[in-house]
């Protein structure tokens, strides 16, 4: 049986404590606050924006794409 991952989501301040691009929860959310992230190519200033697989995050200067390896870890817990 396949999983539907159409409803399968990770938050945005989330995903950046994940792959480590922000140390904590707190500098996460600084950072989108300012606007130092871009999800698909637009700024995105909501902390808990629901990511889904193919999502390209953009910040600092480096590229990260939203997978299902990331979504299995909320999936599993």
């Amino acid at each position: 049986m396949t999983q539907d991952t159409s409803t399968e989501y990770v938050e945005l301040n989330t995903f950046l404590k994940i792959k480590a691009v922000a140390p904590t929860g707190g500098r996460a959310k600084l950072a989108i606050r300012e606007g130092s992230v871009k999800v698909n190519g637009v700024v995105e200033t909501r902390n808990r924006r629901k990511l889904h697989a193919g999502d390209i995050i953009e910040c600092f200067g480096a590229k990260y794409s939203v997978n299902g390896d990331v979504l299995k870890k909320f999936i599993n817990t």
